[in-house]
C-alpha cells in the first residue's frame, strides 16, 4: 500500500502531526492485523467546535465528540474514510483519563479505523471489544 493513500489535514487550527512516516505505518499494521488494506484514509485535525457542528449537521447529535468516522466506498479487503478528531477533545480526554496527549491520539486515530475495520461502539459488548482492540493497536506502535 503506498504511504500516499493515508493523508493529514487540519481544518480550522493550527496542529501538526509529529512522526507522520510512523504512524503511517502503525495505522497500516493496525488494517492489517485485521486483514484490510488502506485504500484511502484521510485523518482531519479540528476543533471542538468544528466537530460539534459537524455532529449536529450528519448525525443529529448535540454533543461533543472527540472523532467521527465517514466510511467511503473501498474494494474488498480494503478500508477506505474520512476521520475527523477533536483536538481539543483529545487533549481534555487525555487529561481526564491521566493519559499523555500522544496516547490518547493514538488511541483516537486507531478507534478510527477500526469502525473502518468493521468494529461498533453502541452496545456495552461492543464497547468492551473495541476498547480491547484500542489496546491491541496500540501495541502495535514503534514510536
Amino acid at each position: 500500500m503506498p504511504v500516499e493513500s493515508i493523508l493529514f489535514f487540519n481544518d480550522d487550527i493550527e496542529f501538526t502531526l509529529r512522526d507522520k512516516a510512523k504512524v503511517r505505518g502503525w495505522l497500516t499494521r493496525i488494517a492489517k492485523s485485521h486483514k484490510q488494506k488502506i485504500a484511502g484514509l484521510n485523518y482531519v485535525f479540528v476543533s471542538d467546535k468544528k466537530l460539534l457542528e459537524m455532529n449536529k449537521r450528519f448525525l443529529d447529535h448535540n454533543t461533543y465528540t472527540d472523532i467521527i468516522t465517514f466510511q467511503h466506498e473501498a474494494p474488498k479487503g480494503s478500508v477506505a474514510g474520512e476521520i475527523f478528531i477533536s483536538v481539543d477533545r483529545v487533549a481534555a480526554n487525555a487529561q481526564k483519563f491521566k493519559a499523555s496527549r500522544k496516547d490518547e491520539l493514538c488511541r483516537v486515530m486507531a478507534h478510527g479505523l477500526l469502525h473502518l475495520c468493521g468494529f461498533k461502539d453502541k452496545s456495552d459488548k461492543d464497547q468492551r471489544l473495541m476498547r480491547s482492540q484500542e489496546e491491541k493497536a496500540l501495541d502495535l506502535r514503534t514510536f
